[in-house]
């Protein structure tokens, strides 16, 4: 349920490194937190190019129970975007791993990813 190859946020954010663009690390949220959210109808994601500061808001997710703000999980620039989200954003429900990432982020300290939860940490704080 909580990929080994992962990092975590306390914010039940998810952290694939590499990323699908060079540099660059994949942001998604984790199963427990589209479980606890319900179903996703929006996503808002920052634009490519946005600077964005570790633990800051840079997004939502809205969906049928609440208005939820994504949070980056490093300090960088947006390189990338899922913007298939914005006709199915159903996706972070049903593959929050895999299809359903949100966007990626090139870190300013590529060495930050390494002070993020890994998958046992993670687990132990939920």
């Amino acid at each position: 349920m909580y990929p080994e190859d992962l990092k975590y946020t306390s914010e039940h954010e998810w952290v694939r490194s590499p990323g699908g663009t060079d540099g660059a690390v994949r942001v998604g949220i984790t199963h427990f937190a589209q479980d606890s959210l319900g179903d996703i109808v929006f996503v808002s994601l920052p634009e490519v190019g946005t600077q964005v500061q570790a633990g800051s808001p840079v997004g939502e997710l809205e969906s049928t129970k609440s208005v939820s703000d994504i949070y980056a999980p490093v300090t960088g620039t947006v390189v990338a975007r899922n913007d298939a989200l914005d006709s199915a954003p159903e996706a972070v429900n049903n593959d929050p791993y895999g299809e359903g990432w949100l966007f990626e982020v090139t870190p300013d300290d590529s060495s930050a990813v390494d002070g993020l939860l890994d998958a046992a940490s993670y687990q132990a704080q939920l």
